[in-house]
């Protein structure tokens, strides 16, 4: 007891820096709990001190306006820049959020490293304190924000970004337009703000704003738009066609699959056409299966240039020479296998191939013969597409590689459109990721999708 009383008694007579003294009835309770013992909130040593400083309220007021402050005011003198150089960026997202005023210089810090980070959680915690920051209205602040979340394919925070902006330039529309089409297969989107950038009164689009367009087109499909946009460039703006708005074009006609116009429009150019504008057509004729353009384009591309061997990445046979024979090779255990179509498989891969092709077909596989050009019958096509090498060598990956593991595949031709459609579903069959490597591109097949989007 004799503890307590001296504690109270300390808290009395303490200086006016440290918490106001108890209540009288803390006080009262006290003195009935002890009863014998002195009291010495009511001696007469005490009361001259609580008289000098009137109300007690004045201990109160003294005490909340000095006490807090000091948290307040050590973190202010937080280096943020030295923290974000360091990479401490989650420490000094918690510093201003605690208070620390952060420069102009820091958010610069704090973007870029969103931009390397791709990470929208963060992206949007450095939004969340730049809006209330004295920055929140800063044009380069924001127009780096706005990019990246469209890089994250976070268009519906870029679009609140864009729309809040008080100036927005040529770049931010392209920006948006493009983000719309390329990343997020948008178009239709991107070509609205195209039409409300055309309602500015103080923007003029240019080259660049047209490719964005263009690339909106062939992203939604819209031939009838993309030609209608090509011609108002010239019509409206003045602007000439460069090699870029024909390829535009190309792949906005290609990508509809109107491959027709697509050779109306390259043979009534007013320029002569490139190798690298057939090689375009070629693409989307390979795309869309239309072989007879395909041939018609491979002899012409030899013409063209008989000295390569290779148009692009795409291997051209001479003329009533035989194609090569497909090759594959397989990377698991250290060890690469060699895989050709030409080749009597193994039995047990036989066996695993055929058991993965009723699964497949359980699973919506339907074959695509149009890729076999011998002449026999369907059957026998559909038994052909089944022992295409790519496929072998998976099979033989899947029965000699642990489950789960990833499977990698290298070939030198161009993949055929019934092996990537096949491969797509093994992915999700099997539960692995399988990598095919073609004279491409990579193909990253998980769960059923390709990283190509279909689109190689």
């Amino acid at each position: 007891m004799a503890s307590l009383s001296s504690s109270l008694h300390h808290t009395a007579t303490t200086n006016l820096h440290l918490p106001p003294p108890p209540s009288p009835l803390l006080s009262a309770a006290k003195h009935h709990l002890h009863p014998k013992s002195h009291n010495p909130i009511s001696s007469s040593s005490s009361k001259p001190l609580l008289n000098n400083h009137k109300p007690p309220l004045t201990n109160k007021t003294i005490y909340r306006n000095t006490t807090p402050k000091q948290p307040n005011t050590s973190i202010q003198h937080i280096n943020l820049l030295a923290l974000c150089d360091e990479g401490k960026i989650d420490v000094a997202i918690e510093y201003i959020s605690m208070g620390t005023n952060a420069s102009f210089n820091v958010f610069i810090k704090l973007l870029d490293y969103c931009v390397n980070a791709e990470s929208l959680e963060l992206c949007e915690k450095v939004h969340e304190l730049l809006i209330k920051s004295p920055y929140r209205n800063n044009v380069e602040l924001n127009k780096n924000l706005l990019k990246i979340y469209v890089k994250v394919r976070s268009m519906k925070n870029a679009q609140k970004v864009f729309d809040k902006m008080r100036e927005r330039d040529l770049e931010l529309f392209h920006v948006m337009i493009i983000g719309y089409a390329a990343e997020n297969g948008e178009g239709g989107n991107g070509l609205v703000l195209f039409e409300r950038m055309m309602n500015s009164e103080t923007l003029r689009p240019n080259e660049e704003t047209f490719l964005a367009v263009l690339l909106a087109c062939a992203s939604e499909g819209a031939a009838k738009e993309g030609m209608f946009y090509f011609e108002m460039m010239k019509s409206e703006y003045g602007i000439m066609h460069g090699m870029e708005h024909y390829l535009g074009l190309i792949d906005v006609l290609g990508n509809a699959g109107h491959l027709n116009e697509a050779m109306e429009f390259v043979e009534a150019m007013t320029i002569e056409p490139t190798i690298e504008i057939w090689e375009r057509i070629l693409h989307y004729a390979w795309l869309h299966g239309d072989l007879e353009l395909e041939d018609r384009l491979l002899e012409l591309l030899v013409q063209l240039d008989s000295t390569r061997g290779v148009i692009g990445s795409m291997p051209l046979p001479l003329p009533l020479q035989k194609r090569n024979f497909e090759g594959n090779m397989l990377e698991g255990r250290n060890r690469i296998g060699e895989y050709k179509s030409v080749e009597l498989y193994k039995e047990e891969d036989g066996r695993k191939m055929e058991g993965l092709n009723g699964q497949m077909r359980d699973a919506g596989y339907v074959p695509d013969t149009r890729y076999v050009l011998h002449d026999i019958d369907e059957e026998a096509k559909e038994k052909a597409l089944m022992y295409h090498s790519e496929r072998l060598a998976i099979a033989y990956g899947l029965i000699s590689t642990p489950p789960r593991t990833t499977l990698r595949v290298i070939k030198n031709l161009r993949i055929c459109g019934d092996c990537h459609n096949a491969i797509k579903i093994m992915s999700k069959i099997v539960g692995r990721e399988l990598i095919v490597r073609d004279n491409k591109r990579f193909h990253h097949f998980r769960d059923g999708k390709c990283s190509c989007g279909d689109f190689w």
